[in-house]
């Protein structure tokens, strides 16, 4: 039998098959992919062959086989640096949550992730969440980070989970598509779903306030049926997001700005450090490309993602 995986517990899958029928499933023995080191090597998204077994006139399933995915959203395992965790797979777009405070979303963690969606061709949105909330000058904040990532090519949409603000604009784009929703931990993704598709209730919890940080509400990833042709994948809430398995020389291809400039440096394995007549430092120079992304760039380049925990709310 073929299904879809809905959600993953870590020993535990939840399949769909294409009639509609769900069986826990899970794996029988080591499964290794060829090149992935995972701390999963199943994820929401997959699609899978099982076969039924029955034990006690309980009926299981028993994955055997993963098909080719299109694409996977991975980053370093919190825990074990040399490991990786695949948060999802086979994803049409990702909507990146971002909140200027209560919580904080750090421009350094914004753009290892967007780096992560380009090596993997995933488009990206980027909704900026709370808008209800701020002030003036908040906002002013919010308009300039809009500025800069709709300069790039993304898509920047301003939203409130809570009043329902653009909400109509969110629900057009994942029409049709599977939607995974991400970002840290209190930024408000649960109540963006649960807004968007009242019937699901997710579990929200409040910020703490001792940290401003969001507690976990969602522990593992899972996908939902929405009413309105659209699937959605709704993620653990995620503290930092390193940089997986890429070389130096190919870290500002996901840059789209850098890559444009590319061809205009000098050297054609320019780094756009040290390297004279380096079409994107000249961009830079000129307040052309966004001196935030050119610091996470240098950041990633450097390994410095390796304590991406750290940010500090001045670095953005």
């Amino acid at each position: 039998m073929t299904g879809l995986v809905y959600k993953s517990t870590g020993s535990w899958y939840t399949v769909k098959t294409n009639l509609g029928a769900t069986y826990q499933c899970r794996i029988k023995g080591k499964f290794r992919l060829k090149g992935i080191k995972s701390t999963n090597p199943i994820s929401v998204g997959d699609i899978v062959d099982f076969e039924l077994e029955t034990n006690n006139d309980d009926e299981t399933g028993v994955i055997h086989k993963i098909h080719d995915r299109t694409n996977y959203i991975v980053r370093k395992s919190v825990n074990l640096s040399k490991q990786t965790h695949i948060i999802a797979s086979n994803i049409d777009q990702v909507f990146l949550l971002i909140t200027i405070d209560n919580p904080p979303t750090f421009t350094s963690f914004i753009d290892r992730f967007l780096v992560t969606a380009e090596a993997y061709q995933i488009k990206t949105v980027l909704l900026f969440n709370k808008v209800d909330t701020y002030s003036q000058e908040t906002l002013d904040e919010v308009k300039y980070l809009a500025h800069v990532y709709r300069k790039i090519g993304y898509e920047c949409i301003g939203i409130s989970a809570e009043t329902g603000k653009n909400l109509d604009k969110v629900k057009a784009l994942m029409i049709g598509k599977v939607s995974m929703f991400a970002g840290h931990s209190g930024v408000g993704k649960s109540t963006l779903v649960n807004a968007i598709e009242p019937g699901l209730d997710l579990k929200t919890k409040a910020i703490s306030s001792q940290h401003s940080q969001g507690q976990h509400t969602t522990t593992f990833a899972e996908m939902f049926d929405l009413s309105f042709d659209a699937k959605i994948i709704d993620t653990p809430g995620i503290k930092g997001f390193g940089i997986v398995d890429m070389d130096k020389e190919e870290v500002a291809d996901y840059f789209p700005e850098f890559f444009k400039l590319k061809q205009d440096c000098k050297f054609n394995n320019c780094l756009h450090v040290e390297e004279p007549k380096c079409a994107v430092k000249d961009a830079l120079d000129n307040d052309e490309v966004s001196f935030s992304r050119y610091r996470s760039y240098l950041k990633i380049l450097e390994g410095e993602d390796e304590h991406y925990r750290t940010d500090n709310w001045e670095e953005k």
